[in-house]
């Protein structure tokens, strides 16, 4: 238990700690804090305090105005991290209690920060690693009979995304503008896009001193690799993408903005809630198999509040369906000898389940708009409209405890003139 009050409402108890990046008005200095009940703890101002054997010469790393410099360090490092923090935060360690002047300097309300980007992301990678929505997709596009790719269950498919398009929780983003094809048996039309969606997904920080170009990470030390997790809202326009992805896949329907949660999860503070992988079939080859759980129990729900309306539920699913792992997916991602750096963010795709409430796009919810989503107070959807927010949170629930993620929102503004 923390001396630091934590409601039973909170997703940030001492189980969780996650790391972010804030500032103050009275300070806009970036730096970096962990989350504790409603405050954030500066680490700036206890640097001095990580005095353990992994970090007394890294004590630097906590004074930086992002999380890559921590990111890049080992994961012994990170661990001692956390259990200097759990240290600290315990009733009975006196450190931070008895010491009032510091204690004021450390602690920050969180009603009163800025959130920003926890990490310079070099690299963006998005999978597509959902069996369900890769099937309901390829039924509305292909039929039932092709729903699947030939490759789907062999490799963990993936794109590069647009990096300097992440954005953190709150920042609007703008309806684009581009190319569609309303109409098969006419020319394509330009213009605001007309079938602007979600897509509800999580996604990992890589970490870790990684290996030079050319030499892929193994399956036996990715987990050194993997530093910690975010919600993420990658939103898409659908009438942009159909008309483009067609030979290289997606392109401008995707890199209109990727909304993340400003605060990071560690995989150790995940651990008490990893169940069985997805079962495969076929068998991976060797490189891509793992005996050891690495997927979690984590129930994420979608939300959708009208400029002027209620806010309503529209889906309820969980990142335990995913069929390929995280370490499948960064193993994969390297083992062409692709360099991976502290910082970069691979993403889940879309992340759906077998019953309809659990389908994590509006595509699926509406299944290609054909099914309107009734509104609370009236209306309905079938894909977003401008002034819609969706919001989007992740919790794993425990038996006295929950580790939450908070929340990642974002607001749909009207297109540009053009």
């Amino acid at each position: 238990m923390s001396w630091v009050h934590v409601s039973q409402s909170s997703h940030f108890p001492i189980q969780n700690l996650p790391y972010g990046v804030f500032s103050t008005s009275e300070n806009p200095t970036h730096r970096i804090g962990v989350a504790i009940g409603d405050q954030i703890l500066d680490l700036s101002k206890i640097s001095h305090l990580f005095s353990g054997p992994q970090l007394s010469k890294h004590q630097d790393v906590f004074k930086e105005t992002t999380l890559n410099g921590l990111m890049s360090l080992s994961r012994a490092c990170w661990m001692e991290a956390r259990s200097t923090l759990i240290s600290l935060l315990t009733v009975g360690n006196r450190t931070l209690q008895d010491d009032t002047d510091l204690r004021t300097k450390a602690l920050v309300p969180q009603d009163g920060a800025k959130m920003h980007l926890p990490a310079k992301i070099g690299d963006y990678t998005d999978f597509y690693s959902s069996l369900d929505h890769a099937t309901n997709v390829g039924i509305m596009f292909r039929g039932k009979d092709n729903a699947l790719m030939p490759n789907w269950k062999y490799i963990p498919v993936g794109y590069h995304g647009r990096a300097s398009s992440v954005v953190i929780s709150g920042t609007p983003i703008r309806r684009p503008n581009g190319q569609t094809k309303p109409v098969d048996a006419e020319p394509p039309v330009f213009g605001p896009s007309k079938l602007m969606d979600f897509e509800l997904e999580m996604a990992f920080f890589v970490g870790g001193p990684t290996p030079p170009m050319g030499v892929p990470i193994s399956m036996d030390n990715v987990e050194d690799h993997i530093f910690g997790m975010v919600l993420m809202n990658d939103w898409s326009s659908r009438d942009i993408q159909k008309w483009e992805y067609v030979p290289l896949g997606p392109f401008l329907a995707k890199n209109l903005g990727t909304s993340i949660s400003p605060w990071v999860v560690s995989m150790e503070a995940l651990k008490p809630f990893s169940v069985e992988n997805y079962p495969q079939d076929p068998q991976p080859f060797p490189y891509l198999r793992h005996q050891d759980k690495y997927t979690f129990n984590v129930d994420l729900t979608v939300s959708i509040k009208p400029k002027n309306g209620e806010n309503t539920v529209v889906s309820r699913s969980n990142f335990r369906h995913m069929y390929w792992t995280m370490k499948q997916q960064l193993v994969h991602h390297s083992i062409s000898g692709c360099n991976m750096n502290p910082g970069d963010l691979l993403a889940s795709g879309t992340i759906s389940g077998p019953e309809p409430s659990s389908f994590g796009s509006m595509l699926e919810l509406s299944w290609k708009g054909s099914k309107p989503v009734p509104m609370q107070g009236g209306g309905e959807r079938k894909f977003l409209q401008d002034g819609d927010t969706v919001i989007m949170e992740g919790v794993c629930i425990g038996e006295d405890f929950k580790i939450g993620f908070g929340s990642v929102e974002g607001t749909v503004i009207p297109a540009l003139q053009m």
